[in-house]
């Protein structure tokens, strides 16, 4: 319910030259009595026989575009009908977004109960199993433009009748889920945030699919931001898909690294929206690592006040963490990350294949990021990485696919909770500490950010020890699988009074103390003070002698 199946079903017909029905107005038709009538006096029970019904006849007629409930798939022998004589469409809508748009719809019986997103949550357990027996094609609603869905599933429509034509009449029906779940590749996932709930798509040969681009791209002007290095790769094929849903396409491309994510490479930006005259409407996208979407996203936060725009992480680092939660900004010679915005794309797009061009440096970079998600919230996740650095460090696609969705489902909801770093989402900095003193310190650029977060990890391991947080055995497991996945160990001398200086200039930070995220114990964070004596003997361990 909710997910848009009889306006968009009315659309779809109307471009497939079909008839459209919706099996509810047809019982309503046929007893003349609406659906909440039917239910208050007859029983659901009741309704889903005359629901079969109707849907066992529309099943059997030619040329149709179909709507159904919800609720048709509950029995087995409409997913049987639907499944034998039509294309089934699978209209999927979170339930937040499905609680905004029937909040205050009297007519949606299940949902006159006094907690209407319970009663959700519970009817996706229920039927989440069974749309995905019965789908053909799956759409992702989230932010509903009509006219971009419709092509999507003109495009999917397409590309399923040239793998198999199912037959020469199109029926199609249109069924929705009420989950966050992707039953097959792309994986979703979907960062909650109310009216700036977006999802996270991940899975191979996302830059050639023109649909999943252009459904979150309202307007036709499109500004691409990427850099030298990820623009030879990947700018030309992103460039043919977006031109061929329509969109007329500025690049920006801006010179690699981390010492370029400045006040000078923003104007790079700004000064190209400006000169091809790009107006409100325009989405920029990001493609690059985590330097080109920090900037892109800032520059979308700012210019004209605010123009939408899609994340699509060419980087592990980048789409394991920092495409996900909409922190933007660049870099001022006296801390990093200092100055910027909290803005939320439309959607990231992470699709793996960009990982083999990687190099072995960055790969390893971003394992950092994923390490980190286990450390402080999910011991299972620290294990199961343990057990497959070796396969993620040789990019196995299967283990890499699904240290990128654990990654992300913590990120996202660690990001639903706390949007603004208020509380809860700080302890996403775990190593960040350290690592920003060390990038910092030794310039930016010198250290890879992933590299210096891990060898932050190590120190706030051995922070976390000192201070009887963890054991010394959990300490050597940090350690250790920071070292294994490539990363290094050993913290740069940069003098004592230069690290805590350095330490001192951190968003974390209160009335001038240092604030750490120390692990208490292994799956668990806490954000704390530390007295400076203890602080010196880390940096004592954990600097090269």
């Amino acid at each position: 319910m909710g997910a848009g199946k009889t306006t968009v079903g009315r659309a779809l017909a109307k471009k497939l030259d079909k008839r459209f029905i919706d099996s509810d107005h047809e019982i309503e038709a046929r007893t003349g009595a609406s659906i909440p009538l039917i239910f208050e006096i007859e029983g659901e029970a009741s309704f889903r026989q005359r629901e079969a019904e109707v849907i066992h006849d529309l099943t059997a007629q030619q040329g149709i575009v179909l709507a159904t409930g919800g609720g048709a798939v509950l029995r087995k022998e409409n997913r049987d009908a639907l499944k034998a004589h039509g294309t089934v469409i699978y209209l999927r809508a979170s339930v937040n977004h499905i609680l905004q748009r029937t909040g205050r719809d009297k007519n949606r019986p299940l949902l006159q109960t006094a907690d209407p997103r319970r009663r959700l949550e519970e009817l996706t357990l229920e039927r989440e199993p069974l749309y995905s027996e019965v789908a053909d094609i799956v759409v992702e609603t989230g932010r509903p433009n009509i006219a971009v869905l419709v092509q999507t599933i003109l495009a999917q429509l397409e590309n399923l009748e040239q793998r198999a034509p199912k037959s020469n009449t199109l029926n199609t029906v249109m069924a929705n889920d009420l989950s966050k779940k992707e039953m097959a590749p792309p994986r979703t996932i979907e960062v909650a945030l109310g009216e700036r709930s977006y999802p996270i798509s991940i899975g191979p040969g996302l830059l050639s699919d023109p649909s999943l681009c252009a459904r979150h791209i309202a307007g036709s002007r499109v500004a691409v931001v990427t850099n030298t290095t990820v623009g030879p790769l990947y700018l030309a094929q992103l460039t043919e898909t977006l031109q061929s849903a329509g969109k007329q396409v500025t690049a920006i491309v801006l010179p690699d690294g981390e010492e370029e994510k400045n006040w000078a490479g923003l104007m790079l930006i700004f000064d190209a929206l400006l000169r091809e005259q790009c107006d409100r409407k325009t989405t920029l996208v990001a493609l690059g690592g985590g330097v080109v979407g920090d900037m892109t996203g800032f520059a979308a936060a700012s210019y004209m006040r605010g123009v939408p725009f899609i994340q699509v992480p060419t980087t592990l680092l980048a789409q394991v963490d920092s495409s996900v939660g909409g922190k933007t900004g660049i870099n001022h010679p006296l801390g990093k990350n200092m100055i910027g915005a909290f803005y939320q794309p439309q959607a990231v797009i992470a699709d793996t294949a960009t990982l083999d061009t990687l190099p072995a440096r960055e790969l390893a970079a971003g394992l950092a990021e994923v390490i980190k998600h286990g450390a402080i919230i999910d011991a299972e996740f620290f294990t199961w990485i343990e057990a497959n650095i070796a396969q993620l460090v040789a990019r196995e696609p299967q283990a890499i696919a699904h240290a990128i969705q654990r990654s992300c489902e913590i990120k996202a909801d660690v990001v639903r909770q706390d949007e603004r770093e208020g509380g809860l989402r700080a302890i996403l900095n775990f190593g960040h500490t350290f690592a920003h003193a060390i990038e910092s310190g030794m310039g930016y650029g010198v250290w890879l950010h992933g590299e210096a977060v891990g060898c932050g990890m190590v120190m706030a391991a051995d922070l976390s020890q000192r201070l009887g947080f963890i054991d010394a055995a959990t300490k050597e497991r940090v350690r250790a699988l920071v070292q294994a996945a490539g990363l290094p160990v050993v913290a740069p001398d940069l003098g004592e009074a230069r690290w805590l200086e350095l330490m001192q200039v951190d968003k974390k930070n209160e009335g001038g103390q240092i604030k750490f995220i120390l692990l208490k114990p292994l799956g668990t964070a806490l954000i704390t003070t530390v007295a400076p004596e203890v602080l010196r003997e880390t940096l004592q361990a954990c600097i090269l002698p």
